[in-house]
C-alpha cells in the first residue's frame, strides 16, 4: 500500500495539498525527499478541484436544508478560505500593500515582505471578498446548483491560471527569503501541459453538469483578469513573487464570476 501511495504522480498531489491547503498531510509516508513543486506544478488545478468540492458541495448542502442563499454562499467562501489557511488572501493584501505603497519596483518588494497589513491590503480583501460573496449570491439567486458549479469551476480555473506566471515570466525578489522559493524555477512544458489538460477537463465536466450555461463567458472573464494580472506583473515588479501567485488566483476567481455572471 506504501508503495502505491509514493507513486511520482501522488506524490506531486500530495505535495501541491500540503503547499496550498491547511488539510494534514504525513509527508514522510510519501516521499523521504522534499516536495518538489516545480514538478508538481501540473496538479494545481487539482488542488481547485478538492477546494471547489468541498466548499461548493457544503454550500449545495446548505441551500437544500432550506439556507438562505447569501448565508450559504458566505458559508462556502468562508470553508474555501479555512481550508486554505488564507494562503491566497494573504498573497492578495500584500501585493496591493506593496503596489499601493510605492510605485519603485525595489520599494514595493520590500513592503511586499512586511508581514503587518496595510489599508491597500485591508481594503484590498474587504473589496475581494465582498465581491466573491456579491456575485456568488447573484448566481444563486438564479440558480441554486450553478452557483456551486460556478464555485467548483472558479477554483480550478483560478488555480490554474499562476502557471502562466511560473511558466512565462521570472521569479523576482530575494529567493532564499521567498515563500514561493519552491516555484522561483520555470516549470516544464509537459507541467505546464498537464495542468492545461486538466483545466479543460474540468471545463468539459461543467458543460456537462450544466450545458445550457454559457461557461465561455466565465473562461473569457477569466482569461481577461489573467491577462490583466500578467500586465501588471511585468510591468510594475518585471516578474512574479508567491505574493503575485497568490493575488492572480483571487482576481481570477472574481473574473470567473463576472464573467459568467454577466453572460447570463
Amino acid at each position: 500500500m506504501k508503495t502505491f501511495f509514493q507513486n511520482k504522480y501522488l506524490v506531486d498531489i500530495f505535495a501541491s495539498i500540503m503547499f496550498f491547503t491547511r488539510i494534514p498531510i504525513n509527508w514522510p509516508y510519501f516521499s523521504d525527499k522534499a516536495p518538489d513543486l516545480t514538478r508538481a506544478a501540473w496538479s494545481f488545478p487539482l488542488v481547485g478541484f478538492l477546494v471547489g468540492f468541498l466548499s461548493g458541495g457544503f454550500g449545495e448542502l446548505l441551500i437544500l436544508i432550506n439556507v438562505p442563499v447569501f448565508i450559504s454562499c458566505v458559508t462556502a467562501i468562508t470553508i474555501s478560505v479555512l481550508l486554505t489557511g488564507a494562503f491566497h488572501e494573504d498573497g492578495l493584501a500584500d501585493l496591493t500593500d506593496g503596489l499601493g505603497g510605492s510605485m519603485k519596483r525595489e520599494k514595493a518588494l520590500e513592503i511586499m515582505k512586511d508581514s503587518r497589513i496595510g489599508s491597500f491590503g485591508t481594503l484590498s480583501l474587504i473589496i475581494a471578498l465582498g465581491g466573491k460573496i456579491s456575485l456568488l449570491t447573484l448566481l444563486g439567486q438564479q440558480d441554486i446548483i450553478l452557483a456551486c458549479l460556478a464555485l467548483f469551476g472558479a477554483h480550478i480555473s483560478s488555480r490554474f491560471t499562476p502557471l502562466f506566471l511560473i511558466r512565462f515570466q521570472s521569479h523576482v525578489g530575494d529567493a532564499a527569503g521567498s515563500k514561493s522559493k519552491p516555484l522561483s524555477d520555470a516549470i516544464s512544458w509537459p507541467t505546464f501541459s498537464v495542468g492545461t489538460i486538466w483545466w479543460l477537463a474540468s471545463l468539459i465536466l461543467l458543460h456537462f453538469l450544466y450545458p445550457d450555461v454559457p461557461w465561455w463567458g466565465a473562461v473569457v472573464g477569466t482569461v481577461i483578469t489573467l491577462i490583466w494580472m500578467f500586465r501588471l506583473l511585468a510591468r510594475r515588479l518585471e516578474g512574479f513573487t508567491g505574493d503575485g501567485l497568490g493575488a492572480t488566483q483571487q482576481i481570477c476567481e472574481i473574473g470567473f464570476y463576472l464573467g459568467l455572471l454577466l453572460v447570463l
